[in-house]
């Protein structure tokens, strides 16, 4: 890819024509920066949707028949998908196109992508935008969802330079902050700060479900539940896969968080008020500061961690 010369993408096909996919095709129409779009789901309803909507230009009947002659593929399947999806597009890809995906893990996908795209695993660079809504589905995708977001490349050492530079500016022209990091970071980093909070949310959730007051305690919550539940929302296809591939990052932050919350039954069962105040105060103050795009340590600080 010549730096010098205007990003622009003549025909790209998403497969998954979801919130994430979507938006990535409506920022870059926003943008002016591709001339066709192409896009197949499983459902021909979420097809039909989204050529309703104008969110793509094409609706493919098939999955082989959709990456045919793109110049870009983006990956918005669930991981679990992954392989078969890449298993049938490999031979239909043209021999310079790019992929890249929109997965929230990112060490599995860098191996699926290796095993079963041959020759054109070179241009296989694994991306995860730190982006969403609490609704899911093609009607609810927009062209500023990725603005001022973060979006992390795991690219590979196999990786073409072209292909990460052409991801890279796809990223940037639909508004996102794009950085690097290895995938094995990434996905230790995204158990702590991602996966485990909606699992928290799912199991919150869960409990409440399972006492026989379930149907008060709904009738009664207020903006805490809202606040802490708002997560609870999401695609349970998508989240399945998440935990099942990144398992071990996750349990370890398990681990993490039952120490935490047994440190704090201690404290109640003893009625130790300080203990219970201090427990709450320095989570405030290490809160407080936080903010949703602030800088990240360089990707050496992330190599050594």
């Amino acid at each position: 890819m010549n730096t010098d010369e205007p990003f622009h993408i003549k025909r790209l096909a998403i497969i998954g024509c979801g919130l994430m996919g979507g938006s990535v095709a409506l920022a870059l129409k926003r943008a002016g920066c591709v001339d066709h779009v192409v896009g197949y789901s499983r459902q021909a309803s979420t097809r039909e949707t989204a050529l309703r909507l104008g969110v793509i230009d094409e609706a493919a009947a098939g999955v082989a028949t959709a990456v045919r002659d793109a110049e870009v593929v983006l990956l918005a399947t669930p991981v679990g998908a992954l392989a078969s999806t890449l298993q049938v597009i490999a031979p239909h890809l043209s021999s310079e196109c790019v992929l890249t995906d929109v997965g929230s893990t990112k060490s599995d996908v860098a191996a699926i992508g290796k095993t079963h795209l041959g020759r054109h695993a070179a241009r296989f660079v694994p991306a995860h935008p730190i982006a969403g809504k609490e609704h899911a589905g093609v009607e609810h995708a927009e062209a500023d969802l990725y603005d001022e977001r973060k979006v992390i490349l795991t690219p590979q050492p196999h990786n073409a330079l072209g292909a990460i530079a052409k991801v890279q500016s796809m990223w940037q022209v639909c508004g996102g902050d794009v950085i690097s990091m290895p995938a094995q970071s990434h996905d230790r980093v995204f158990a702590a700060v991602s996966h485990l909070p909606h699992l928290l949310a799912f199991s919150y959730i869960n409990g409440l479900a399972n006492q026989s007051e379930s149907d008060l305690f709904f009738a009664l919550a207020g903006p805490g539940f809202r606040d802490f539940t708002r997560i609870a929302g999401a695609n349970p296809e998508m989240w399945r896969d998440v935990f099942k591939s990144n398992r071990e990052a996750i349990q370890e932050q398990i681990d993490q968080f039952r120490g935490a919350l047994n440190q704090f039954e201690k404290a109640l069962a003893a009625q130790d008020s300080g203990a219970l105040e201090a427990f709450v105060a320095r989570s405030r103050e290490l809160r407080a500061p936080w903010r949703l795009n602030a800088a990240i340590p360089t990707r050496d600080d992330l190599t050594q961690q």
